[in-house]
């Protein structure tokens, strides 16, 4: 499947398509609703809105979920709901310290997953190992199912060779820097692969499958090897002109106090080298501690090791007002956490930035909702698998343009 393209159909064709896919969104929110319930949320006329339930249930879309049994009076509502196996993707997420494929389903559900838990290796290597795992999730599905597969959503970091120091990883990724591994692995599985910066990804799969639902504008924020962030604002994610908007991991803060931080004589730092899981191991490794992978840091993370405890105040000291700043511009009620690994590190850290944006919270302002992610360890991959689910079915304003997403690669074949 893909999106229609520039000049493809008249406005009222366009304005078809959105109000399906408004409909769509209706009742990812809801979970079920009746064909009055929509009409009435979408503020269009019931005969509309039978002729858009219909067309849905066609293309299998959406399906029968009963009748309304209570509350009202005559013959009892006939009741819809979004079809989990109306649609697929597969999400790969590549980020500096692991790679990870995802197969998804039009409910969100994660129905197969494939880590490799290593530094990123040279883009041809990648290659192979993301092919082999994506045909493995093409092969889980039978003829029927790949008719309904809308592509490859592709997640990953913008400037890959940047930062290194800030993150201590003693490799060179700058080879990434001049690749388009979005068309490369395009022309080795001939499936159209939609590209996304991997914080942009994650919030677009908060918005599409998860706390999207029922918020429409909130600040994203995940917690990995680096820091990477999104903002949906309106029920749309907000890229910005080169796709790096809500950037957080780079907002300025003064350097790190900490021991373990890389020696600077500059007056500011970025963000992510305090705010990022690399930071912390950095700081566990200065203390003798010995961390290969996520699995080590949890377990540094449960056994309350006071450079955790440290680490963290350096990052909350640094998160906090970052925050702040970039709530005074975007001015959304809340924010959202997750985090690549837990042991309770996440609640810890919610409850942290609460009481931080709190103590400096300016006058005439609110301090927003601190919610926890949906997806945890799996947000970039899931993000990256939603991508084509979510420029296939979500009512952007870009359909009422007959616009496409202009990351697709164009000659991919389905």
């Amino acid at each position: 499947m893909k999106s229609d393209g520039p000049g493809r159909g008249t406005n009222s064709v366009n304005l078809r398509l959105y109000n399906e896919r408004t409909l769509l969104q209706r009742l990812r929110r809801a979970g079920e609703a009746s064909k009055a319930d929509l009409a009435r949320w979408a503020q269009l006329t019931n005969t509309a809105v039978g002729s858009i339930v219909q067309s849905l249930e066609d293309a299998g879309l959406i399906e029968a979920a009963g009748r309304r049994q209570e509350g009202q009076r005559g013959q009892p509502a006939g009741l819809y709901r979004i079809n989990s196996q109306g649609a697929y993707g597969i999400g790969v997420r590549l980020d500096r310290t692991m790679t990870e494929t995802v197969l998804v389903d039009l409910g969100g559900n994660l129905l197969a997953r494939e880590t490799h838990d290593v530094l990123l290796p040279h883009p041809d290597k990648a290659l192979a190992l993301v092919r082999k795992d994506v045909a493995r999730m093409v092969g889980m599905l039978d003829a029927g199912q790949r008719k309904r597969l809308t592509g490859i959503g592709l997640a990953q970091p913008y400037n890959l060779g940047s930062w290194l120091r800030e993150l201590d990883l003693k490799a060179d990724f700058r080879i990434w820097d001049d690749v388009d591994f979005g068309a490369m692995l395009s022309h080795d599985v001939q499936l159209p692969v939609f590209k996304e910066n991997d914080g942009n990804a994650a919030a677009i799969a908060e918005l599409f499958f998860g706390v999207g639902r029922e918020e429409s504008d909130f600040l994203y924020i995940f917690i990995g090897a680096a820091l990477g962030a999104g903002v949906v604002i309106g029920g749309e994610s907000l890229r910005g002109s080169t796709g790096n908007a809500a950037d957080l991991g780079l907002m300025p803060v003064p350097p790190s106090r900490l021991a373990s931080a890389p020696v600077s004589d500059r007056r500011w730092d970025i963000l992510l080298s305090r705010a990022s899981l690399n930071a912390m191991a950095r700081h566990l490794r200065h203390h003798g501690v010995k961390i290969q992978g996520h699995a080590d840091l949890e377990r540094a993370v449960h056994a309350h090791r006071s450079e955790v405890r440290e680490w963290l105040d350096d990052c909350v000291d640094a998160l906090v007002p970052s925050v702040r700043a970039a709530l005074a511009v975007l001015d959304v009620p809340a924010v959202v956490i997750d985090c690549d690994i837990d042991a309770g590190l996440v609640a810890e850290l919610m409850q942290r930035l609460d009481i931080g944006l709190r103590d400096i919270a300016p006058e005439a302002r609110q301090t927003p909702r601190i919610l926890r992610g949906s997806f945890r360890a799996d947000a970039g991959a899931v993000g990256a698998a939603s991508l084509p689910m979510f420029f296939n079915f979500s009512p952007r304003a870009d359909v009422l343009r007959g616009r496409s997403h202009r990351f697709i690669q164009e000659d991919a074949h389905v």
